[in-house]
């Protein structure tokens, strides 16, 4: 199968620089028909924008593409950039839920408004341009969703109790749209990069800054966008050139009065994937068929 994307469109949020543009770029380079989001700041003319400089780029190497700069988490944004989309190219086949916003401060000094706004950017922003698309690749019986997700998401970070709450609920929902979307040729994945961006730039040291740039992540995200993916509902982690396979697991059961004891000897287990929550809960009945509790 071939990873060309001729007459496939694709919308990019948050596409104006780092992960967000490289993606765009490289969509473009195989073919694909992108709609650049990425928001305006004020005083900004189109050609400014960040949004206008990576269209202006995609064209300037032959591509297509046309700039849009809805914010995200505004109501109605997915709709509007889905109409965009299909104005401009005439279908929606991709969607890379890419924007984001970062987080400095601790839960205790945060306000709920501040929790919401940044939530909102990283969760709502995807699942409004998603649900927004959705019925139109189910339709045509074709689509790639490729959500950014983060370590933060799986395993939780100090200071990021709202970021990493986004992306937690970005691994459930590409997972559940994942097997609602199989049988209809629409296949939703996320992506957990490191990246050197505005986000992590001040974190990362200069030799590792350098190894972990932004189109490092794009062959990945290219690859999920084409037809030649096979992957479905699975989290993947890329950064220098190197790709992780994330997933949630858990340990078999233990039975007992000692809680403590029980919890201290499950520490010690390996964990084991399940590929639903389904399967997840028929191996606990399994075990507990397996210690006599139910026949």
């Amino acid at each position: 199968m071939q990873q060309d994307l001729e007459g496939r469109v694709a919308i990019v949020t948050g596409a104006g620089k780092g992960i967000g543009r490289a993606c765009a770029l490289a969509l473009a380079s195989r073919g694909a028909r992108v709609l650049v989001n990425n928001r305006r700041h004020p005083g900004e003319t189109d050609e400014q924008t960040s949004a206008g400089q990576v269209v202006a780029a995609i064209r300037a190497a032959g591509g297509t593409a046309q700039a849009n700069y809805e914010s995200v988490q505004t109501e109605g944004a997915g709709e509007r950039m889905v109409a965009h989309a299909q104005d401009q190219f005439g279908r929606v086949d991709i969607l890379v839920a890419n924007a984001a916003s970062p987080q400095a401060a601790t839960f205790r000094k945060q306000t709920l408004d501040e929790f919401r706004a940044i939530f909102d950017v990283g969760f709502l922003g995807a699942l409004q341009l998603v649900h927004a698309a959705w019925p139109h690749l189910l339709d045509q019986g074709w689509g790639r969703v490729v959500m950014m997700t983060s370590s933060a998401g799986r395993y939780g970070n100090h200071g990021l109790a709202a970021y990493s709450a986004s992306k937690a609920a970005i691994e459930m929902l590409m997972r559940s749209l994942a097997a609602e979307g199989a049988s209809r040729g629409v296949r939703v994945n996320a992506v957990s990069p490191y990246a050197d961006t505005q986000m992590t730039h001040s974190y990362l040291a200069e030799d590792l800054a350098r190894c972990l740039r932004p189109e490092a992540v794009a062959p990945l995200v290219s690859w999920l966008a084409s037809e030649a993916c096979n992957a479905n509902g699975e989290v993947f982690v890329a950064g220098g050139g190197r790709l992780r396979r994330g997933f949630s697991v858990e340990t078999d059961s233990l039975a007992g009065e000692d809680i403590a004891a029980i919890v201290d000897a499950l520490r010690e287990l390996p964990g084991r994937p399940h590929p639903s929550s389904n399967h997840a809960f028929a191996t606990l009945v399994e075990e507990l068929r397996q210690g006599g509790q139910i026949r």
